[in-house]
This record gives C-alpha cells, structure tokens and sequence, in this order.
C-alpha cells in the first residue's frame, strides 16, 4: 500500500475540489492507498461533503484523511505519489522535503480535460525540477494515449440499476421537493451566469412538452430570477411559466447530484466535474464550459464537439452543434433548442453509446494507478 498526497487549491467553482474529492475517495476504497486531500478552501469541501467539519485541521472522510492547507505548512514526510491538481504549486517546504529524503517520489500534475489533438502527446511527458525531481504531465481524456475518465467502478451498475427503479427514482425526487408530472420533461441545470438562459426559458414555457426544470443552488439563479422577476429564489421555491415548472434545489452532494443526473431526461452541466458525471448518466447533456480569457475555451469546446459527433448523422451533429454554441456564446437558444428536438431520439441514443465507448476504457485511477507500478519498474 503506497501513500498518495494530492493537493487542490480551490481556485473560485467545484470543478477542482469535485475531481480532486472523487479521485481520492477511488483511489482509497478501490486501490487500497492511503490518501490523503490538501484542501486550501475547506468551506468548498463542506459543500461537497456536507459530513465534513470547516474547522479541522485533519478529519478521515470516506477512508481520506482531509487536510486544510494552509501556511506554515507542517512538516509532514511527504507520499510516495504526489499530485499537484491543475497545475496549483506546492507548498516549497513540501518540495524541499521531497529532494532532502533521498529515496524518489512521483509528482505527477494533473491537468484539465480536454479532448484536444495535441493531449495524448503531452501526457505521461516527464518535466525536469530542480534538486534533482522530476515531474509528470498527467492528462485526462476521452481517446487512447490519455489518461481517460473519473468513473469509479460499479458507477454505471449502479446507475443502469438506479434508472431502471421508477420507486427508487421517484422517491429520491421527493426528498427533493419534486413530484414529477406525468409526460414532463426533466432538465437539470448547473452553470454558470448565462444570457442565453432567458430565450431557453421562452422556448420552455412555450413548448408543447411541460418541462420540469431543476434548479440547484449556483451562480445561474441570478439569471433565473431576473428572468421571472423574483428577487431572490431560495431552495424549495417552484415557479410556472406556461408549460414550464422550475423547481429550485439545495446544493447537493455528489453522491446525491449523481442520482439527480440519473434522473433527469437532460442535464444542462458545467465545469469539469458535473461534466464527466452528466457523461456517466447516459443521456443528452448541455456544457457550459469555463469561460478562459482571450476565448481559449472555443478550442476545447470544439474538438469535444468534434469528438462527440463523430458518428452522428450530419444534420444531428450540425443541431446539436448549434445549441451548444448557442449556450456557450450566450444568445441564440431559442432558436437552436427548437432544431436540436427534431433531433431528440437520436441523441437519447447516442449519449448511451458514448458512455459505453468510454467506459470500455481504462478509467483515470486505475490509469494513475498502472502509471505508478510502471515508473516503480523502471525507478527500480
């Protein structure tokens, strides 16, 4: 059993601390190893991990013994494997301690997903440090040569089982506060402050389908309220427009947001973290992605559109296409969301179809996991 070290600077969403938190958690329960998760922002992890006490200096979570980062940084003897998450700098008097031990750690930086060309041949790509250690490049991804996806291993049993119990699925709404209305459509929906949201919701309100759109907690409210001329919207809260019933939600933990995603007919998702999981539950999914300065974010957004619509039908992915740009850019959604319904079955199927392919790939813990006993082997 190797010790792990991974370190996460919450920087100002989920996305980080929610990959970083899974990771741990698979590693722990499914590799055997003890973890344990640098955290700068314990109050994000609280919201993730609602157990979990802000105050703590160290707590075991889930078999992870979370520790708050902070300056000074004690001195503790650092992992065998290291993981700096998304590029966030360790603390200097972790690395001194790495090069004054002697004996070799692997520090490996994970990187943000992306399905870019140019990611399989930057992972696995060593980096010289000085004092002698070395850094790995370590990229998620979607295609062979990547470090592949979060997926812990019974997820999509557990999902497949979970969608396939209309009680179990039922039940979980109403502890939510949702009954669902007999042929409504449910659309999840977690992003960040969107000027497209308000022409969406007319084209919601006045579709033939009754919608029933969940709300969790999150920056889009603001826009929601703006749009039914609420001053403030608190968790509990539902509203109709027309054929649309909005039905606003705690912030839930990830456990209890993946059941919300299994539920759900579409997820409307951001970020990274809620973005692999919407992948996970098998059915058509809305991204907004991180807005990076000088738009560096088309190019991410458009080799995963590439990628995701290669074996659709011309006329789909070019719809589907279209309202993901759409949503991205802020404007245009009433007309893309009417275009992208004509295109509904084959994109239900589709999305099943993916998470197949991408679960019929090594998942990111188990590929952290070979490349580890691969570098002992040739360390050794």
């Amino acid at each position: 059993m190797a010790r792990w070290d991974i370190f996460c600077s919450v920087v100002d969403n989920y996305g980080d601390i929610g990959v970083t938190w899974r990771l741990a958690r698979q590693l722990a329960a499914e590799q055997g190893h003890a973890v344990r998760l640098w955290v700068d922002e314990l109050s994000a992890f609280v919201r993730l991990c609602p157990a979990a006490n802000p105050d703590a200096e160290s707590q075991l979570r889930s078999g992870v013994e979370v520790r708050h980062w902070r300056e000074p940084f004690p001195a503790v003897e650092p992992a065998e494997v290291v993981i700096e998450a998304f590029a966030c700098q360790l603390p200097p008097s972790y690395i001194e301690a790495m090069t004054a031990r002697g004996s070799r750690r692997l520090w490996l930086n994970l990187e943000y997903l992306s399905a870019e060309d140019w990611v399989a041949g930057c992972h696995g790509l060593p980096s010289p440090q000085p004092g002698g250690l070395q850094k790995f490049f370590f990229f998620p991804g979607f295609v062979a040569g990547t470090g592949g996806l979060l997926r812990e291993a019974e997820l999509l049993a557990r999902r497949r089982a979970f969608q396939a119990d209309a009680s179990a699925r039922q039940a979980f709404l109403q502890s939510l506060g949702v009954v669902r209305v007999a042929g409504a459509r449910l659309i999840s929906l977690f992003a960040y402050e969107n000027a497209g949201l308000a022409g969406w919701l007319d084209a919601l309100a006045a579709g033939a389908q009754a919608t029933q759109l969940l709300v969790p907690q999150g920056k889009i409210l603001a826009d929601l309220q703006v749009w039914l001329g609420d001053a403030q919207l608190a968790p509990g809260d539902q509203r109709r427009r027309g054929n649309l019933q909005i039905h606003v939600l705690p912030f839930l933990a990830q456990d209890d947001y993946d059941r919300l995603l299994w539920c759900c007919d579409l997820n409307a998702v951001r970020g990274e973290d809620s973005f692999i999981r919407a992948q996970w539950a098998g059915r058509p999914l809305l991204w907004h992605i991180y807005p990076q300065e000088e738009g560096a974010h088309w190019d991410k957004l458009e080799a995963f559109l590439a990628l995701y619509g290669a074996e659709l039908p011309s006329d789909v992915a070019a719809a589907h296409a279209a309202w993901w740009r759409a949503w991205n850019a802020g404007e245009g959604m009433e007309q893309a969301w009417p275009a992208l319904l004509h295109a509904w079955p084959v994109l239900q199927q589709h999305a099943e179809r993916w998470c197949d392919s991408q679960a019929a790939r090594p998942d990111l813990a188990t590929a952290l996991e070979q490349f580890y006993l691969n570098w002992l082997s040739y360390a050794a």
